[in-house]
């Protein structure tokens, strides 16, 4: 049985992982046979927002302790993830990954990318291992590796200016369907746009279950 690792960080599309994306990863994983462990950060969300009224909060919440939401209790210290025990990475999307896990929402193409994340990327990227990234989580690939490795990696079909930013950072972008995902297979890196620009919510679904597949394909 294949094992992956997941990368979440905290609860809840504006601030954390967006729920939908994390847990029709989880499902995809499991329906195709394969066994996932979540990690995230120990460490403070970069902000904290009210979900219904889009109003940031002031309050502090712990991106594990969050995320343990989503994955029903079972979460991991990100650090204690190691490239040797998994045979692929999944990093879901959502405003978190932007803020928590990179700060590319406030710095685009000059962003920073949080040591412990662009560690496991590395780890997994040189030991030939698959890694799949859902919405704005291809900014943490471009980050990491793009001028290296020139990844191919999608924005989705209408974020002009997300796409811009990662072919800064030496990433090839190509445009998505929500429903689809893009394969780099000489990179082993898949991505899908999922609430990039998603209609609904089953496009989402059936773009990270072509995700999943192809990860596992590859692993």
């Amino acid at each position: 049985m294949k094992k992956i690792a997941v990368v979440l960080c905290g609860c809840g599309a504006m601030d954390g992982s967006e729920i939908h994306e994390s847990v029709f990863t989880l499902l995809a994983i499991d329906e195709l046979g394969a066994e996932y462990k979540c990690f995230a950060l120990d460490k403070p969300q970069a902000r904290v927002m009210n979900t219904a009224s889009g109003q940031e909060l002031n309050e502090s919440r712990n991106q594990l302790v969050e995320a343990a939401r989503i994955s029903r209790g079972k979460i991991n210290k990100l650090q204690e993830l190691k490239s040797n025990d998994f045979d692929a990475l999944i990093l879901p999307g959502g405003f978190g990954a932007a803020f928590n896990l990179c700060t590319f929402a406030k710095d685009k193409a000059q962003a920073t990318v949080e040591p412990e994340v662009e560690r496991i990327v590395r780890e997994f990227y040189d030991s030939k291992k698959p890694i799949g990234a859902i919405c704005i989580a291809p900014t943490i690939i471009a980050l990491v590796l793009g001028k290296a490795v020139n990844p191919t990696l999608t924005a989705g079909e209408a974020d002009d200016t997300v796409a811009v930013e990662l072919e800064k950072l030496g990433a090839t972008t190509q445009g998505c369907k929500t429903s689809d995902c893009v394969i780099d297979r000489e990179n082993k890196i898949v991505s899908t746009p999922a609430y990039m620009n998603a209609k609904r919510i089953s496009e989402v679904r059936e773009g990270i279950a072509k995700l999943v597949k192809a990860v596992l394909e590859m692993g």
